[in-house]
């Protein structure tokens, strides 16, 4: 006898998969102490940033990692430039693992870890699990935008500060994810460049008592009830038509925050809008930036900047073997001197202007 529900149920699924629980896999790849270490005083030093601190948070790295042994070696270039800079910025590893597509493409390392096209989840979870670690086991925190609300059950403990992209900021599920997070979170103003959803974001991640549905560190299905998460902040990274890193827009989106009740503290995405996607004009951004920082505005927090060991972008070509090293696959990045030269000018500007004081 057929399946009573089978001309209504599931009549577009292909196929279910069996999905690794998070326990299983924090089992596989556990948290060191060392690793623990650096989450732990990564989170710290952003909260501190948060509250007041002169020193600076700086994301910087790939758009998206898809070559675990390129993303290596950045880290490692990238540890030697934190150590040089460290009295005046906080660095943090970008480390993106999803990427929301905006018709189709790569979802990211964690759904596509071959860039063949094959959807390959469980694998794609343990290959960012295990580079996270490895990072920082290094002593370098790491910071990703968080696009699916299963993945963080599965990372979050390896992870410093944590973003919520442009078209998720305004979802309510992904508010309410963001309630229940332990890292420190910042909300992108929207792909039109509004900025007070992304305020209305931080206010409702900052409330106690939401309730969704999850998963528990078991893989069973969960009512998640939240404690609120009063460490949130907005990222300005500019919209369709317009940047909004310059003075004007930056007080504007102070105002904005203040008439909201809330802590007058951004972060700068100098990518995306910010960059009229000119990945080449992220330094002047960047550069713009510290200036508004050294004439004294001392609300903005952070900035970001998006960075691999090469130059631009490419497309993933048929042939892998024909893939440039170190070469982003998604949106276009500074290569690493630019992103070295500009990062040590803005530690001098800012050392000189502490040194004044």
């Amino acid at each position: 006898m057929a399946d009573a529900h089978s001309n209504v149920e599931d009549t577009r699924v292909a196929a279910y998969s069996p999905l690794i629980s998070p326990f299983y896999l924090k089992h596989q790849i556990p948290l060191t102490e060392k690793a623990q270490a650096t989450v732990s005083h990564g989170r710290k030093a952003i909260i501190n940033i948060l509250r007041g601190d002169e020193r600076k948070l700086l994301v910087v790295g790939p758009c998206s990692i898809h070559d675990i042994k390129a993303a290596s070696e950045y880290a490692e270039r990238l540890q030697s430039l934190s150590a040089k800079v460290k009295g005046v910025f906080q660095i943090v590893m970008r480390a993106y693992f999803e990427k929301p597509r905006t018709t189709l493409g790569w979802k990211g390392l964690i759904y596509e870890p071959s860039l063949t096209g094959g959807v390959r989840i469980n694998e794609g979870l343990m290959i960012a699990r295990e580079f996270l670690r490895n990072v920082a086991e290094m002593g370098i925190p790491c910071g990703t935008e968080f696009l699916d609300p299963f993945v963080p059950q599965y990372i979050s403990d390896l992870v410093a500060w944590g973003a919520i992209g442009a078209r998720t900021t305004e979802s309510p599920q992904h508010r309410q994810l963001v309630s229940g997070l332990s890292m420190p979170m910042g909300f992108k103003n929207t792909t039109l460049g509004d900025i007070a959803a992304a305020i209305n974001a931080v206010i409702a991640a900052q409330h106690a008592g939401h309730s969704f549905f999850g998963v528990d560190p078991y893989g069973t299905p969960s009512v998640v009830t939240t404690k609120g998460n009063p460490h949130t902040h907005i990222i300005l990274r500019g919209g369709n038509n317009a940047s909004n890193y310059h003075t004007e827009a930056v007080a504007h989106a102070q105002a904005m925050l203040a008439k909201a009740g809330l802590e007058q503290r951004l972060m700068i995405d100098c990518s995306h809008g910010n960059s009229k996607k000119d990945h080449k004009l992220q330094a002047v951004a960047f550069e713009n930036t510290i200036q508004q920082i050294y004439d004294g505005n001392s609300g903005i927090m952070g900035l970001m900047l998006e960075s691999n060991l090469g130059e631009g972008n490419q497309k993933i070509p048929k042939n892998l073997a024909e893939l440039r090293y170190g070469v982003s696959i998604t949106d276009a990045c500074i290569g690493w001197e630019t992103t070295e030269q500009v990062i040590l000018d803005g530690f001098k500007m800012l050392s000189r202007r502490a040194s004044r004081r």
